[in-house]
């Protein structure tokens, strides 16, 4: 398991760190979430990499079993799981359980996953280029987008975030950008604008774990 660390300030390498004697773990150097999660990629030796975001917490513990499992089966490039708000109110989970609601219409056309949880095939990870790095929003939708729909699930199970990005933007400005995302997922240029989803946070850590 690989941690990217954007220069945190709440000791997160040195948490990470101190499960040294049970896990293979180790902190590498972070940054915008593309550049971090393409290093934990570039250090991983296994067939599929699994990208997970710093808040998210496994609902079945056999997610990541299943995942690999209907990977090899069904020869998959990307899989992804449900997200869900396990704290914050009830706009917070409505907002998330529209997310889902999205991510299964997605099939029909160009599906998507989001970085919260997104496993992919290493190799085709690094065919379609890894994260654009140049890209500063939705760079996790921009990339899922470019599997072909036979090649993408999304498996049960889910996995549980917090309600920080509605505490940092707001319930409107969140979905209006999901909006505005999905309206132009053709228009490269508007995914190299910056539309102030990075503002600075005082603690900030993106996670990248991967697992064979």
């Amino acid at each position: 398991m690989l941690v990217a660390d954007a220069n945190s300030t709440d000791g997160t390498p040195e948490i990470v760190r101190s499960f040294g004697d049970r896990l293979n773990v180790d902190v590498i150097r972070g940054g915008m979430p593309s550049v971090g999660r393409n290093h934990g990629a570039a250090r991983a030796e296994t067939p599929y990499v699994l990208f997970l975001d710093a808040d998210i917490e496994l609902a079945d513990r056999s997610l990541v079993r299943l995942c690999l499992e209907r990977a090899q089966r069904d020869q998959l490039h990307c899989l992804t799981t449900n997200i869900i708000c396990r704290d914050g109110n009830w706009v917070d989970k409505l907002f998330y359980a529209g997310n889902d609601f999205f991510q299964y219409l997605s099939y029909l056309h160009r599906p998507f996953a989001t970085g919260m949880f997104m496993m992919f095939d290493r190799k085709k990870f690094w065919e379609l280029g890894g994260f654009h790095e140049q890209v500063l929003f939705a760079e996790d939708y921009r990339l899922s987008q470019q599997v072909a729909r036979k090649r993408f699930a999304i498996v049960r199970g889910g996995v549980y975030t917090t309600n920080r990005r509605f505490k940092k933007m707001g319930h409107l400005r969140v979905g209006w950008l999901f909006l505005k995302t999905a309206m132009n997922y053709w228009n490269e240029k508007y995914f190299l604008r910056d539309h102030k989803y990075w503002a600075p946070e005082a603690d900030s850590a993106e996670g990248a774990s991967l697992r064979g």
